[in-house]
């Protein structure tokens, strides 16, 4: 508990700087990179004081030239702290359409191309999904937790149709993620973070064009982020006649 708590007065405390130094400096330049840099420094460290360690496997073998369409797992809130600052270049996410009615925080998260969705709005999702296309033909990574919510036992949920829209549409290449140990250093509904190691897998990348429909595409990447799992929380295997 006490490391949870100096994670969230780090946070509380770098807050004033981000809104004194890096607002002031993206509206006036037109630039979001000193404040997405200062975001991911501050998400990153506040994550170390917790005692957690994170180590990655296949990080190295991304061509940081190239834009990618990142597909991750997603069983805790300290996920996207974790993952989101390891991508090399900028990351846009989806969030909640709500945060984009803040002016201040609004109109930064415009600037930083993040892309607002309506989970519970068919059309607006569908036009999500064109934003975010918008977003990655511009040369900005995406990143998705492609299950929506999070999971309870450490087990894939069902996947969202829309990053698969998204990745067949504008032909970016998918890197599947599987976050391995946040289950059990901060799993859903629990307050306090313990200490542990967390393992990113950066797996190789995969082409859409190399498939022929979305479904295609999205049973090989569950079948990728699945293979990454302990055994334990890996799906049943599917059985064959």
């Amino acid at each position: 508990m006490i490391r949870t708590v100096a994670m969230l007065v780090f946070w509380v405390l770098a807050a004033p700087v981000a809104a004194l130094i890096g607002f002031p400096w993206t509206f006036i330049t037109g630039n979001v990179n000193l404040l997405y840099r200062m975001f991911m420094f501050g998400a990153w460290n506040g994550v170390r004081l917790t005692g957690v360690r994170v180590q990655t496997v296949g990080l190295d073998k991304l061509d940081p030239a190239r834009t990618y369409i990142f597909m991750s797992n997603h069983v805790s809130n300290i996920d996207p702290p974790i993952t989101i600052p390891l991508i090399p270049k900028r990351s846009s996410v989806m969030v909640k359409k709500e945060l984009f009615r803040y002016p201040i925080l609004g109109r930064a998260m415009r600037m930083g191309s993040l892309v607002p969705v309506d989970r519970g709005n068919r059309d607006a999702g569908i036009e999500s999904v064109r934003a975010a296309s918008q977003v990655v033909q511009q040369g900005i990574n995406m990143t998705i937790y492609v299950e929506g919510h999070r999971s309870f036992d450490g087990k894939l949920l069902p996947f969202k149709k829309g990053p698969f829209y998204l990745a067949m549409e504008c032909g970016a290449p998918v890197v599947p993620i599987t976050i391995v140990g946040t289950h059990d250093v901060m799993p859903k509904g629990r307050f306090a973070i313990k200490r542990g190691t967390v393992t990113v897998i950066f797996h190789p990348p995969i082409e859409p064009k190399d498939f022929g429909s979305r479904e295609c595409l999205m049973e090989k990447v569950r079948a990728v982020i699945d293979s990454g799992l302990p055994e334990e929380h890996r799906s049943a295997p599917t059985a064959t006649t």
